[in-house]
């Protein structure tokens, strides 16, 4: 039977299994169904196999959507997207966030569905006892080779990472938590355990990761999507950054020890963040490398190198085949084997019979940079506007920039969707994005005017107006239009049907990039601010960006770094942990108005961010700064202390 060489197998049944890796006559000698359980589990090294890959399967919280890939992403909890279809259950962007109502972050009794929900407290529990389960019976499984046993050590050290993985990920959401590397049993006392301190937590996650380096081989020597050195030790980094910020060192509720450390110094977090990133850099666990080229980008950048430096990005979270040198560990969607992820319908246009969720934010779109690395300015053109463009079509012609959306940094196209910009085939628009309205008026009589102003006159026009086919007032599927102006282009796949065809592009879990931002910021955070932004001009340099001055100082050399990272990881989650670790919530969580657009009938266009309204009302509460644990999971043991503030 050929080996799949990409990830989760566990898409099928553990019974199916069995009959796929054992010959014909072990396959007669199977005990029947019925009888499966842990006795037989660990009679069968192809058996544990087959539990691992559940666990694997699981290590997101439901199968059905893996780690990150879900209908609406964590990064609509953050200053990054809204989620138009369940806006209100975001609770951390709403302050309405409680143990008994937790919307996103909520169980079985309080959530919106399992594949819109976030780091179930229930879900990786669960998963973390199938993991003790199998290391606690591991030991005893019969093997009668050297490449047997090799392979049972293999399994053990995928387990620990798996264990890891997701302690790290209820870490980073709860703070300290109940610790466990024993197989649950009827006669435990349940009322007995409690929530260990945020430094117990962290060394017993580290012992895990550090076990499960040595067991783990290199990338080149397992299946795609397995656990590796590698990943592992990017699982180190990430661990080690979060618990190196403000939020873990007395930055919210210092004399709690379940969510910061109550001895110890930050410098010690912040060096040890730094050294596990560097090993990762210096290929201590195995061949890693930006996708795409290095060095400074043309001075004089033309149309075709930030349209390649585009494609480049973007194929980053498009691969299908074999993973590229920046991956380190991710899930492979085949539909061939029932593993489905629906990102273009989810979240691509509704003009394009999509779902149009996950929608960017005005605030987002503008801290995209120019193609030249300044800094975009809404208010180029009128010095204290931050609300209108409005340019004539001779005015266009003679600089293409007043179109807000010409001009910018590579990752922009990559990243976002927006009036004009090229997608799939569609005559009837040109094949680009329709967003903006179309009004058989001349419009050069409203330049000037104020948003007040101009709603009010644009809204007198309305017998005139044809809404864009990816608009809320599109003939199609109106529901699903962008109520911030703008779709996600990230992750997307262009020559795919969403209406019709299941995604197979890889959800990117760990990446180089984000290792290097980690060991960027740790620098940074040291004093370190050259060597800091050495690796922000890696990552810069290969979007097609130049670098930034090495000589700045730590404040501007932090303002860099941060947003880098907002640019970089756009979408991919990264964003939830780094405002809380950050602490800046209470600054980017906000509400925002919608961004229109109207193109009038003598070539005059205005794009107004609409202030007279909102797309989203948002609060922050800063106990959001950590989640509470749920009422039901308290009501089942008491004795945990719940987080403050709740």
């Amino acid at each position: 039977m050929e080996k799949n060489n990409l990830i989760y197998k566990c898409c099928i049944s553990v019974i199916a299994i069995i009959f796929m890796t054992t010959s014909c006559d072990n396959v007669l000698n199977q005990d029947p169904v019925d009888s499966f359980n842990e006795e037989s589990l660990f009679r069968d090294i192809n058996l544990v196999e087959a539990f691992l890959y559940q666990c694997y399967d699981q290590i997101g919280g439901d199968h059905e959507n893996v780690l990150g890939m879900k209908e609406d992403l964590l990064s609509s909890s953050t200053d990054e997207l809204l989620n138009i279809h369940r806006a209100g259950n975001v609770t951390f962007t709403k302050g309405t966030l409680t143990p008994s109502y937790l919307g996103h972050f909520g169980g079985t009794g309080n959530s919106v569905g399992v594949r819109y929900s976030f780091i179930l407290w229930h879900d990786l529990y669960r998963n973390i006892k199938n993991v003790n389960t199998l290391l606690d019976g591991i030991d005893d499984v019969p093997v009668k080779t050297a490449a047997e046993e090799a392979k049972l050590q293999q399994i053990k050290a995928e387990a620990l990472f798996i264990r890891a993985f997701d302690y790290t990920n209820l870490l980073r959401s709860y703070g300290g938590l109940v610790l466990s590397d024993k197989k649950y049993d009827l006669k435990d006392d349940f009322l007995l355990p409690k929530r260990s301190t945020l430094q117990e937590t962290v060394d017993f996650i580290l012992k895990d990761v550090d076990l499960a380096i040595e067991g783990l081989p290199l990338k080149a020597d397992i299946e795609q999507g397995r656990a590796t050195k590698g990943t592992a030790a990017a699982l180190k980094s990430r661990l080690l950054s979060f618990v190196a910020g403000e939020l873990t060192n007395g930055g919210y509720e210092a004399s709690n020890p379940l969510v910061s450390f109550d001895g110890g110094n930050r410098t010690d977090r912040l060096l040890a963040a730094k050294n596990a990133a560097k090993e990762v850099l210096d290929g201590k666990y195995g061949k890693y490398a930006l996708t795409g080229a290095a060095g400074e980008p043309s001075a004089d950048i033309t149309e075709a190198e930030i349209q390649a430096y585009a494609e480049n990005y973007a194929g980053i979270f498009l691969q299908k085949g074999v993973w590229d040198d920046e991956i380190i560990f991710g899930v492979q969607y085949l539909n061939k084997q029932g593993n489905v992820a629906r990102n273009n319908l989810y979240w691509g246009p509704n003009g394009y019979n999509c779902w149009g969720n996950n929608e960017p934010i005005e605030d987002l779109v503008r801290e995209y940079e120019m193609k030249d690395g300044s800094s975009f300015q809404w208010d180029k053109y009128k010095p204290g506007d931050k609300s209108v463009r409005a340019f004539t079509k001779q005015q266009l012609e003679t600089d293409p920039e007043h179109n807000p959306y010409i001009g910018r940094e590579p990752r922009f196209y990559a990243s976002i969707l927006f009036d004009g910009a090229p997608w799939r085939d569609r005559p009837s628009t040109d094949n680009k994005i329709q967003i903006g309205h179309k009004i058989k008026r001349p419009g050069n009589a409203l330049i000037g005017k104020d948003v007040a102003s101009l709603m009010s006159e644009i809204s007198k026009m309305e017998s005139d107006q044809i809404g864009g086919a990816d608009s809320r007032s599109a003939a199609n599927q109106a529901w699903n239009g962008t109520k911030t102006g703008y779709y996600i282009r990230k992750m997307l796949d262009v020559t795919l049907n969403g209406e019709i065809d299941n995604n197979e592009n890889t959800w990117v879990e760990m990446r180089l990039a984000e290792v290097m931002l980690d060991y960027a910021e740790a620098c940074i955070e040291l004093g370190e601010v050259e060597e800091g932004l050495k690796a922000v001009n890696k990552i810069r340099n290969r979007a097609g960006l130049p670098g930034r001055e090495l000589s700045a100082d730590q404040n501007q050399a932090r303002e860099w770094y941060r947003h880098e990272r907002l640019i970089e990881m756009m979408g991919e989650g990264d964003r939830w942990y780094s405002i809380r670790k950050w602490m800046i919530c209470d600054k980017v969580i906000k509400s925002f108005s919608p961004t229109y657009i109207y193109h009038f009938e003598d070539g005059v266009s205005i794009y107004i961010y609409n202030t007279t309204t909102l797309a989203d009302t948002r609060e922050w509460n800063k106990r959001q700064y950590w989640l509470p644990i749920a009422i039901e999971e308290m009501n089942k043991a008491p004795q945990l202390q719940q987080n403050p503030g709740y």
